[in-house]
């Protein structure tokens, strides 16, 4: 109890230290400051965000600024997003997934198979026609889309064992997001979904609570996992984009300028994330398997993608989100018939 409440004590405080942050006053000028906080995150995001905000003060001649809060000292993604919303930070850069519960559209992107392939999922993340109504889909709560960046493809790893087929998920428990159809689809392939933070995911797998969980590469060494979790497969069910917002009205005391520049700097930030993506992917890979042994490998997706088609039909035959849905399709590797 005293541990929780020095802990919100500290959260306070610096909620008040950053709430009178926005602008600094120099000799010349007042220079914007822009407050991004954002949770634990890959380096290859981190590194990013960092180029953003370097972009930003270069394209203002310095006259807009980014200050960072990192690795969650203000809060989970859900936290994040709604200091966000209030403007006690101006930015924060969260999974798609935690959109959800803001924007229902947002849970598109977490229908398993939508995508065919990485070239698939790009080309539907760069297209505005698709994208733009999801960035403004969270306008009359405060808060905008400006860029995403890359997650990587979902995969199962476990504790005992690899997955190979659906029939090896049955009766086992597995960690997945906050996300109903992130829960559905565990459901679907005979599995046991148990929704939890990613701080928990360790000693869970560690205690024997759950069997396995779902993620890209970088949980491996990155958060430890493949310590306790040595079986990485590769079931690519789900490209889950992660997302940079914005506040509102910090985006309009902007310059029109500055607005631009911060629209330019987050597009070019998302190249350079993916620029350095993966080749981040493949040195995490080769040290989870020289630190912890990781075993990796492939598996047939024909059977997973059939077991989950009850949730395409879901999103192909509901109103709001049919068309965003035959949008990304039509965008596939494969001519649909």
């Amino acid at each position: 109890m005293k541990k929780n409440i020095l802990a919100l004590v500290a959260g306070l405080a610096m909620l008040v230290l950053i709430s009178g942050c926005s602008t600094r006053t120099g000799a010349e000028q007042d220079t914007q400051v822009l407050r991004f906080g954002y949770a634990s995150n890959s380096q290859p995001v981190i590194d990013a965000m960092k180029e953003f905000g370097r972009l930003v003060e270069e394209k203002t001649d310095g006259e807009v600024v980014v200050d960072y809060f990192p690795d969650g000292q203000l809060g989970g993604e859900r936290e994040l997003i709604e200091l966000t919303q209030t403007g006690a930070i101006d930015m924060t850069k969260v999974s798609g997934a935690a959109l959800e519960s803001f924007s229902d559209i947002y849970s598109v992107f977490g229908i398993p198979f939508l995508f065919d392939s990485e070239e698939h999922y790009y080309r539907v993340l760069e297209d505005d026609d698709i994208m733009d109504p999801v960035y403004q889909s969270t306008q009359d709560m405060g808060i905008v889309g400006l860029t995403y960046y890359d997650s990587g493809a979902r995969n199962f790893y476990m504790s005992e064992g690899p997955i190979e087929t659906p029939e090896d998920l049955e009766g086992k428990i597995i960690r997945v997001m906050q996300s109903e159809i992130a829960i559905e689809m565990i459901e679907l392939l005979g599995g046991s979904p148990t929704p939890m933070g990613s701080g928990e995911v360790y000693t869970s797998l560690q205690q024997g609570i759950i069997d396995g969980s779902e993620n890209n590469e970088f949980v491996l060494v990155t958060a430890g996992h493949g310590a306790v979790a040595p079986y990485y497969s590769y079931s690519e069910h789900t490209r889950v984009p992660d997302i940079i917002v914005i506040n509102e009205e910090s985006l309009a005391g902007l310059t029109e300028e500055q607005i631009e520049a911060v629209h330019e700097s987050a597009e070019e930030s998302t190249e350079f994330q993916k620029g350095v993506w993966s080749e981040a992917v493949e040195n995490e890979k080769q040290t989870a398997a020289e630190e912890y042994g990781v075993v990796y490998n492939d598996v047939d997706k024909k059977p997973f993608q059939d077991a989950v088609q009850p949730i395409h039909e879901q999103f192909k035959e509901n109103d709001e989100f049919n068309e965003m849905y035959e949008a990304i399709r039509n965008l596939s590797d494969t001519e649909e018939e």
